[in-house]
Order: C-alpha cells, then structure tokens, then sequence
C-alpha cells in the first residue's frame, strides 16, 4: 500500500472512530454531532447570523445551515432575535435549555479530546497537524475551520472565553 492511501484510509478510519465515539455520547443527549457544532459555535460566539454562523460550521461549510437551525429553534434550544440596528438581520442566540446543553456537549466533546491527547502522548502531534492542515487547505471545510481559529484568536486577544487552538 502506498503511503497516500495508507494515510487516506487512516485519516477516514480515525474520523470514523471519532464520529462513531461523538455520536454515541450525543445521542444521549437527543443532538446529532452537526447540532451540536452549531451549540458549540454559539456558545462562543453568540450572537451570529445565520451566515456568519455558516462560516464557521465546519460539519456543513459551504451549504447553508437553515435547516439545521430550524431543528434547534423547534427543540427549543436556539432563539432567532431581530436584531436591534437592523430589523432585516436576524441574530442567532442559545436560549437557556441551549446554555444547559451546550454545556453538557463541552463535557462530551472533552472526554474525546483527552482520548485523543492520550493518543498523542509521547508523540510530537505539529506534524500531524501540518499535514492535516495541507490536506484541507482551501477546502469548504479547511476555511471553515481556519475561520473559526481566527474567530477564536480573536476572542482570545479580547479576554473572552476560548480554547487553545494548534
């Protein structure tokens, strides 16, 4: 097997690892991992647009997320607030059956993260990160993903609440 595919089929099986982990634990809470992307990204960055919402989603970059967020505004767990300046735009906020469940998707989303860290122990992981980053360059999903580590830079540099990004 050539080293393109072997490192092909080992992202794809690693990703699928980490769905099939994600999705489990999500279940339990009644959300699917792109639900939850949305309360994650809200979470941090509430209020967005729904295209400034779509920026950042890297689960559904380059589609537009409505109907993901029509599900989450029927469970009651995302509010569509006119904005105040502009009576055209809409304004995405979690509402707080929201707040909760975000919450408990950070705390999901942390026990894969460590399985992940346990994974990378003794292990140098910026190559890693390099070459993941190469092969998603310019991508819908690659700028989706750059854009939300810029948004979190941002938020970083003004003393909100953020994670570490690589």
């Amino acid at each position: 097997m050539r080293r393109a595919e072997l490192i092909r089929y080992l992202v794809l099986a690693a990703q699928r690892e980490g769905n099939r982990r994600l999705s489990g634990e999500l279940r339990e809470l009644g959300l699917t991992p792109s639900q939850a992307e949305v309360l994650r990204i809200l979470g941090d960055h509430e209020p967005l647009t729904l295209s400034g919402l779509g920026a950042l989603l890297v689960c559904e970059s380059g589609t537009n997320p409505s109907r993901l967020v029509d599900r989450l505004v029927e469970a009651g767990l995302v509010a569509r607030i006119t904005a105040l300046d502009d009576r055209r735009r809409v304004e995405l906020t979690l509402t707080e059956a929201g707040r909760e469940r975000e919450s408990a998707v950070r705390s999901v989303e942390e026990r894969l993260y460590g399985a992940i860290d346990s994974a990378f122990a003794g292990i140098d992981a910026e190559p890693v990160i390099e070459l993941l980053r190469r092969l998603s360059a310019g991508s819908p999903s690659g700028v989706a993903l750059s854009e939300r580590i810029r948004a979190n830079d941002d938020l970083a540099s003004a003393g909100a609440r953020t994670e570490v990004t690589p």
